[in-house]
């Protein structure tokens, strides 16, 4: 039986209640303090919910940004330099990052949140990256940044 918006909306609310108030490693474990709170959720629908939200696990847990807060872009791109294996172009205005797998979406959200002006969008999979530029200017400033900040990638 499909579940309500208002139910959806109130277990992502509890989500993120819960994220600010503790450390969170594993899914399994929001399951288990959605329960307590009285609130059944499964980890497709926890993982759905935190896709929604846009949370992704950074190191140790998984870290909503408050409102008031930036993204510490730095350190999400310091933690996530493991993940990058290669930075690569595709013609002028298109980068490619091959990461381990798995590791896109995360290095991609860090990226999408960065703020740099070189960055018109990307698009994650499991272990690929496609990150578009407004120029190959831009494209070469991007390459540059994204080297020195995963400190990897080679081809060009």
């Amino acid at each position: 039986m499909p579940v309500g918006a208002e139910q959806r909306d109130e277990r992502q609310q509890a989500i993120l209640k819960i994220l600010r108030q503790r450390h969170v490693s594993r899914q399994d474990e929001l399951v288990e303090l959605l329960r307590k709170r009285g609130i059944e959720a499964t980890q497709s629908s926890i993982s759905r919910d935190l896709r929604q939200l846009g949370i992704s696990k950074l190191g140790q847990e998984y870290r909503p940004v408050t409102e008031d807060e930036e993204p510490d872009t730095s350190r999400d791109m310091a933690v996530l330099a493991d993940f990058v294996k290669e930075i690569r172009t595709a013609g002028p205005y298109q980068t490619v990052v091959k990461t381990v797998e798995g590791g896109a979406q995360q290095v991609a959200l860090s990226l999408d949140r960065s703020g740099w002006p070189e960055i018109v969008g990307t698009v994650s999979g499991d272990d690929t990256i496609f990150i578009a530029t407004g120029s190959g200017g831009d494209q070469k400033r991007l390459v540059a940044r994204l080297r020195a900040r995963f400190s990897s990638g080679s081809g060009n």
